[in-house]
């Protein structure tokens, strides 16, 4: 009988050098990549039965790559991530709806032998082909998480939750600001539509009044890059490859424009508000 094919992946030279030893010791053919483009090679070149990759290669969450490829490439391979971060939920539902199981480092050696056991002698539901959607998609289906991420950096910073508001009043634009953004990214125009640039004018204007500085909008703008950033990571599974770079160019820009619409409102509020004095 065949031994099955493990394709083993992570940047750190200890777990390459005694990991894949003992998978070996078990009777797995292992092929062993340190880095994303090393592993990519790997799959077009050989058919694994298992991929084991690190949630963090390099680059956090560039593990999603290699089992992107992978599920793409090879839909029937069973996937596994390896991640030192357990206590991290949203990460790991994300992981574990989009791959077969995951593994917390240090990893239990008989506990991963008995899952990449069980998972070859049973299949794996997960493993049919994805089907991709492009970031505007995942946008628009996370409004209301993108939202509560957001609302809980900001509650978390000391000066913006210094600026004593309601949630709605904090995240009031939010919802609106991210089907425009998606809308956006859609139909890849240059410029922003005139209801993006009224809501942008709007928040800029009604910044001012709350009691924001230039810095603090710029900070709350910084916050909502990250978040979605953050969201689009943990569903790159399910975004098609082909369009994301496009994708994200064209999200840093429209969250750029759209952060410098609400500062000229800002400063035109405040220059009214002075000349009034």
């Amino acid at each position: 009988m065949a031994l099955a094919r493990i394709l083993f992946v992570d940047d750190e030279p200890a777990i390459r050098a005694t990991l894949p030893a003992i998978l070996r010791r078990k009777d797995y053919d292992v092929t062993v990549a340190a880095t994303v483009p090393e592993a990519l090679d790997f799959i077009t070149e050989k058919k694994f039965d298992v991929l084991i990759a690190d949630l963090n290669i390099g680059q956090p969450g560039d593990g999603f790559t290699v089992v992107s490829a992978m599920r793409r490439t090879q839909p029937n391979a069973i996937t596994f991530i390896l991640t030192g971060y357990p206590d991290f939920e949203s990460a790991l539902q994300a992981i574990r709806s989009q791959v077969d199981d995951y593994i917390v480092k240090p990893a239990n050696i008989e506990s991963l032998i008995e899952a990449i056991r069980k998972r070859l002698a049973t299949g794996s539901g997960a493993n049919a082909p994805l089907a991709t959607r492009r970031a505007s998609d995942v946008l628009r289906d996370r409004v209301k998480t993108i939202t509560q991420e957001w609302l809980q950096q900001v509650e978390k910073h000391p000066e913006l939750s210094a600026i004593k508001l309601s949630k709605e009043e904090r995240t009031d634009h939010l919802p609106k600001l991210i089907r425009e953004l998606a809308d956006r990214v859609e139909s890849d125009r240059d410029s922003p539509e005139m209801s993006a640039v009224e809501a942008a004018t709007l928040h800029g204007k009604q910044r001012y009044l709350q009691g924001y500085t230039i810095p603090l909008i710029i900070t709350e703008a910084r916050i909502l890059q990250k978040i979605v950033s953050a969201n689009l990571q943990v569903n790159l599974l399910a975004i098609d490859i082909s369009t994301l770079i496009g994708d994200l160019i064209q999200i840093g820009e429209s969250l750029t424009a759209e952060l410098e619409e609400s500062i000229r409102s800002f400063q035109h509020q405040e220059r009214l508000v002075h000349n009034s004095r």
